[in-house]
């Protein structure tokens, strides 16, 4: 995947100096590799290449993190617990940041500013151009827990398993379709949520890093 087929990122996400909402592409029926070719070239990367993604990938990343891939029920690519479909994705890029509307399959901006060097602490993560935040609502989490009032251990656990099925479905994208990339736990999860200007009862949780491997 090169940026001289498709558009980049960054040719969609500005306008008169300004963040966008971004209606992204639908996914490609064929990614490149196989599941299995894809699990056999799975790893987690920390060298990258500053070039960013095109649009198309982008997109792909997304849907295939915490897509819709049944639109008569909404329901996503990544299993989610109790079916809380806690989990927001947000996109840090050097244009700023977007929240990922699943449902629209459409980026909306949230932050005017490159926050992805803040992150992590790791020197990779202000090279790489996308920088995939994950959100858990508690709300949403409680809701599916019904009455039985589960503990913030209890809603940490749940959040953790289901960001972790995202984040496979990151990597095997990404392995799929030749780019690099790297689950992340090292995140300042108070830092970035400020940054975020995330509202009460919203806890970031993980983030991954996705980009073209360094040469």
């Amino acid at each position: 995947m090169t940026t001289t087929t498709l558009f980049r990122f960054a040719d969609a996400a500005m306008a008169d100096g300004k963040q966008r909402i971004i209606d992204l592409p639908l996914p490609r029926a064929d990614f490149g590799a196989s599941l299995a070719q894809a699990l056999r070239t799975r790893q987690s990367v920390r060298e990258y290449d500053s070039r960013p993604l095109p649009l198309q990938a982008v997109a792909e990343v997304l849907w295939c993190a915490f897509g819709v891939n049944r639109p008569a029920s909404g329901d996503r690519t990544a299993p989610s617990w109790r079916h809380a479909i806690e989990a927001e994705l947000y996109l840090a890029t050097t244009e700023g940041v977007w929240r990922y509307d699943a449902p629209t399959h459409r980026l909306v901006p949230q932050l005017a500013r490159d926050i992805r060097a803040e992150t992590g602490g790791q020197d990779f993560v202000g090279i790489a151009p996308v920088e995939v935040i994950m959100v858990a609502s508690d709300a949403k989490l409680m809701a599916a827990a019904g009455g039985s009032a589960p503990t913030e251990a209890d809603k940490l656990r749940a959040a953790s398993v289901d960001a972790g099925f995202i984040g496979q479905n990151i990597y095997l994208y990404c392995a799929a379709a030749g780019l690099a990339s790297v689950f992340r736990g090292s995140v300042d999860r108070p830092k970035v949520a400020r940054l975020l200007g995330l509202p009460a009862g919203h806890m970031v949780t993980f983030a991954h890093t996705v980009g073209y491997p360094k040469k």
